[in-house]
């Protein structure tokens, strides 16, 4: 059975991992490189990098049996095309969607920009924790108030100095963090708002949650898109559904 994963998660890895011990010839998309980093080493795994328009994406499952999708729970776009292409191809189709998290205390919002409107009525800097690709919602803010924490790469960097930034602002660092961490940069920056989005466990969200309980932060979080999907076990068990049927 060929199986295409469309990942550049924690679980999606573990599941590439154990559907290649299982018998499966595996292939997992990612957008960046620092996705197929994530990747290297398993055996037995095809990795793919870039992102792929809807027709990319029909044309890639045409040479396979089944596809899951284990992206980001707030990867809304991908997550819609492969609903949409995979029935449009008749491809069967799962979702590998982690828990969400127990937030307790926090501001919700539905959006970044929900955030970032709320933020605009607030003082005291925020640490921005939602990733680099919506950064330019939170441009009415006063930069000077502004700490994003952002992957290591060129992308991340140029959105944070098209936000405008300064350069002491702009924290380049692949998590997840311990809490330890979080605290120390909670505390070195003075944050009174955290934004970020409920990464679940892998994302290191519970170490987050501690660390602005412990120094004082408040949370502003931005809810999960509605999905549905099944945990890794569900999948697996699907996946050698496909191997004993094969």
């Amino acid at each position: 059975m060929k199986l295409l994963i469309f990942g550049g998660t924690t679980e999606g890895r573990v599941l590439a991992e154990q559907a290649a011990a299982l018998g499966a010839e595996v292939t997992v998309s990612v957008t960046t490189p620092l996705g197929a980093e994530e990747l290297a080493g398993l055996s037995g795994v095809r990795v793919l990098t870039g992102r792929r328009e809807p027709a990319a994406v029909a044309a890639l499952l045409a040479d396979f049996d089944r596809c899951v999708d284990a992206t980001h729970p707030y990867a809304k776009s991908i997550t819609a095309t492969l609903k949409t292409v995979c029935a449009r191809t008749g491809t069967p189709l799962r979702r590998l969607l982690r828990p969400a998290s127990g937030a307790g205390e926090a501001v919700r919002v539905d959006s970044c920009a929900g955030a970032a409107a709320f933020l605009a009525e607030t003082e005291g800097n925020i640490l921005l924790a939602t990733g680099a690709k919506e950064l330019a919602v939170f441009s009415g803010l006063e930069k000077a108030r502004l700490f994003a924490r952002v992957l290591p790469t060129h992308e991340s960097l140029s959105a944070c100095e098209a936000l405008g930034l300064p350069h002491r602002n702009i924290l380049a660092l692949q998590g997840p963090f311990s809490r330890k961490l979080n605290e120390a940069l909670l505390e070195q920056h003075q944050i009174v708002w955290l934004v970020t989005k409920d990464g679940g466990q892998p994302g290191g969200f519970a170490e987050k949650l501690e660390a602005a309980r412990n120094t004082g932060a408040r949370l502003v979080l931005v809810e999960r898109p509605a999905d549905s999907g099944g945990d890794l076990e569900a999948v697996l068990a699907w996946i050698k559904e496909g191997l004993s049927c094969g």
